[in-house]
């Protein structure tokens, strides 16, 4: 069905861009992992720009429907503007970006946004906007990377913006020139990296561009310009035996043994330090971002010393340590048996530092969901992969991700990975799943054991109002104090200590053996011994536990079991 064009680059144009970009990566996502060779043997690229796009698109719908929510109001305006659009989008595929092509492709998107949000808000922008958009992209994506080489998307990035700057007309003939040079820089790939010509396949990372700057001719004609870019003909897949063996071994003989990537809250003259020191330790370096966010890829044998950079720098966190060795195109024709898969494991999303460290320490695989950003259903599946097991329990720990959690887990299913979701609804349900989790048990009955103690588990929070709103305890002011018990808003007062005890003495009114707290960073140090003296004098033998959330979006989490 041919798509709606779009005349201009505006909100809309934005929109259906990521849109169409995320449904061509989906189609394209196993071709490029099968081609990817360089920087490193993964076979993950593909998956990688699918993620990125995909928390782009999470971004750009969250501010469509932040819009469609204020358009009920009073003196409200229409929907989001184009710097919103894209401002949006650069921050999602900013804070979502997997792996070195991810990493680049958010970079890419970033450099756009810096050009068509200057010079105050425009409505939309045409092709000269979008033209001075792309090369700005190129260039700042190319200033990224620690190491530029040719015969990567840099390349591909840099020919579509050369043949825009050499287009006439609008964004529909910019478009389709840039998809056009990027296309033919794509062909040309191998013959500037040795690796993909004795592979036999282009650029991997060049390759999900060119799908990406397809959507666009799609966005602004309403068809998708012709066959989608494939490997060189006659190419031999890097997923081959033979392939991936030749790249393996190259890869051990010469390749660093981590990936690490974390964002990183940082000023930018710690950013620069920490670009040349993480430059000593390995290579594929990219740090993207700025006005005090970035995104640090790089690839290393010491993860250690990469993540401890980063801590000197500023504040890392969702920090992600991959290991070559295990699991990925490095063990492919090497001689070395895959790592045994474990009986079972438990994928949970929680929403802290803290939490995550409670998690993992219990033995569990977690996701690590900041305020705002709630994971996609790719990184669920990436976890529940990365779990390694043949039976994986998944704690969702919010009714939100309901459905995606349950996409994650059909979709793992398919690889005949055995997966039982659990509808926590809050991390205190997942904790009190957790604590009765026994792996020496049958797969069912560990399940409906997890599943009743989630379920005897009533969860509550503490938050701050950010707007005025209707709740179900009547209308409350932003920066109120919100008492949540079973996710429905049930006190509303000013002062964090008397809203919780009151939350936690309704909750204690229907019987309970056993109170668990997390504080956030955001809540005063006092809640919790107020709450834990409360439970000492008015509830006999009711014991309480403690622990520290991070920043985990909500002031307080209360359970009761």
């Amino acid at each position: 069905m041919a798509q709606v064009p779009q005349r201009f680059f505006d909100a809309l144009a934005v929109r259906t861009w990521c849109g169409l970009s995320l449904r061509a990566l989906g189609r394209a996502r196993e071709e490029i992992d099968a081609i990817n060779v360089y920087p490193v043997a993964d076979g993950d690229t593909g998956t990688n720009l699918y993620l990125t796009v995909e928390s782009a698109v999470a971004a750009v719908e969250a501010v469509f429907a932040a819009h469609a929510v204020d358009a009920g109001e009073p003196d409200a305006g229409g929907g989001p503007s184009l710097a919103d659009a894209v401002g949006a989008m650069a921050h999602g595929a900013l804070i979502g970006a997997r792996g070195n092509s991810g990493t680049i492709l958010a970079q890419l998107l970033r450099g756009m946004a810096q050009v068509l949000t200057a010079g105050g808000e425009p409505a939309h922008t045409d092709g000269p906007g979008l033209r001075l958009a792309l090369r700005h992209a190129a260039e700042s994506a190319r200033q990224a990377v620690a190491h530029p080489v040719e015969g990567t998307v840099l390349t591909v990035a840099s020919a579509a913006a050369a043949a825009a700057d050499a287009a006439e007309g609008g964004c529909a003939a910019v478009a389709r020139a840039a998809y056009d040079g990027a296309r033919a820089a794509l062909a040309a790939t191998p013959g500037q990296l040795p690796v993909l010509e004795r592979a036999g396949v282009v650029d991997a990372g060049g390759h999900g561009l060119v799908t990406v700057l397809a959507a666009l001719v799609e966005t602004f004609t309403g068809r998708a310009p012709g066959p989608e870019p494939v490997a060189v003909p006659h190419a031999r897949l890097a997923h081959d035996d033979e392939a991936a063996g030749e790249c393996a071994a190259e890869g051990d003989e010469s390749g660093p043994a981590f990936e690490v990537i974390y964002l990183l809250e940082a000023e930018d003259a710690a950013v620069a330090r920490l670009r040349q020191r993480l430059d000593a330790l390995g290579d594929s370096l990219v740090v993207v971002g700025g006005e005090g966010l970035w995104n640090v890829h790089v690839h290393v044998d010491d993860a250690g010393a990469a993540v401890e950079a980063g801590v000197e720098a500023g504040r890392p966190y969702r920090i992600r340590i991959t290991h070559f060795g295990h699991g990925d195109a490095h063990t492919a024709g090497t001689g070395r048996p895959p790592r045994e898969r474990t009986q079972r494991a438990v994928v949970a999303v929680v929403p802290g530092e803290g939490l995550a460290g409670l998690y993992t320490e219990a033995g569990a695989t977690t996701v690590l969901a900041r305020p705002g950003e709630p994971p996609a259903s790719g990184e669920l599946v990436q976890a529940l992969r990365r779990a390694h097991a043949r039976e994986v329990v998944l704690l969702p720990n919010d009714v939100e991700l309901r459905h995606t959690a349950a996409a994650a887990a059909e979709q793992v299913r398919s690889e005949g990975i055995r997966v039982a979701l659990i509808p926590t609804r809050s991390a205190v349900q997942g904790i009190a799943a957790l604590a009765v989790h026994e792996p020496e048990r049958r797969f069912d009955e560990d399940v409906v054991a997890m599943t009743s103690a989630a379920g005897a588990t009533r969860h509550a929070e503490v938050a701050v109002a950010e707007r005025q709103s209707w709740t179900t305890a009547g209308i409350c002011q932003a920066g109120d104090v919100l008492g949540l018990v079973d996710g429905d808003v049930a006190v509303i007062g000013a002062d964090v200590t008397e809203v919780a005890a009151t939350v936690l003495d309704r909750m204690l009114a229907a019987g309970g053996e056993l109170v668990t707290l997390v504080l956030g960073d955001e809540a005063p140090e006092t809640v919790t011994a107020h709450l834990e003296a409360r439970v000492r004098e008015a509830y006999l033998a009711v014991d309480t536990v403690v622990y520290r959330g991070g920043r985990q979006g909500a002031l307080l989490l209360i359970g009761v079991e």
